[in-house]
């Protein structure tokens, strides 16, 4: 399974203190499902739903051609906090995902630290949690560049990766980087 590209990764803020955020790495089910068409073929994958012990759960077969049978990979998802369902569903597809082949998106748990030192202030609904002072930080953050480790036999690592927000890297594991403008 192929490595992710830049454009296929989304960025979101995680965590708010006090002195800014963390930005966390994803991948939506949309791009999982263009995965598995490129690596599968459109008619050469399928995936399926079971509610077990209350738990949404989704299998993604994929056809082994050499064995002539389909070969499942399960997992659960959790409800999301806006469209609880459909968060579920799609949470429960993107893990299934992880389990295919070398796993689609595996190397998004290699990521680094990401640490956004924006401006924050107290969340006066929220008593000792913070907000982002200007909603905008959070806005249209994308990965604008991403390398991996090579390796034959080696896990997929993230080895170099820039954050960009406006055509300007915000973050980069190169510092000296930062603030630079982009194409």
């Amino acid at each position: 399974m192929r490595t992710l590209r830049a454009d296929e990764i989304e960025v979101r803020i995680g965590q708010i203190g006090a002195k800014g955020c963390t930005a966390l790495l994803y991948k939506d089910a949309r791009t999982d499902m263009n995965i598995l068409d490129e690596e599968y073929g459109t008619n050469n994958w399928q995936k399926d739903y079971k509610e077990i012990k209350g738990n949404l759960y989704c299998g993604v077969g994929v056809w082994d051609e050499e064995k002539k049978q389909w070969i499942w990979k399960w997992d659960c998802g959790t409800e999301s906090n806006v469209e609880k369902a459909k968060g579920e569903a799609s949470d429960s597809f993107k893990r299934a995902c992880f389990n295919v082949g070398g796993g689609i998106g595996r190397e998004l748990y290699t990521s680094p630290f990401i640490f956004l030192p924006v401006p924050t202030e107290p969340n006066p609904y929220d008593k000792g949690k913070y907000k982002l002072k200007n909603p905008n930080d959070a806005r249209g953050l994308y990965v604008s560049r991403i390398t991996y480790t090579a390796g034959k036999n080696a896990p997929r690592k993230i080895k170099d990766l820039d954050i960009s927000q406006k055509g300007t890297i915000i973050w980069s594991t190169d510092k000296r980087k930062e603030g630079t403008k982009h194409e």
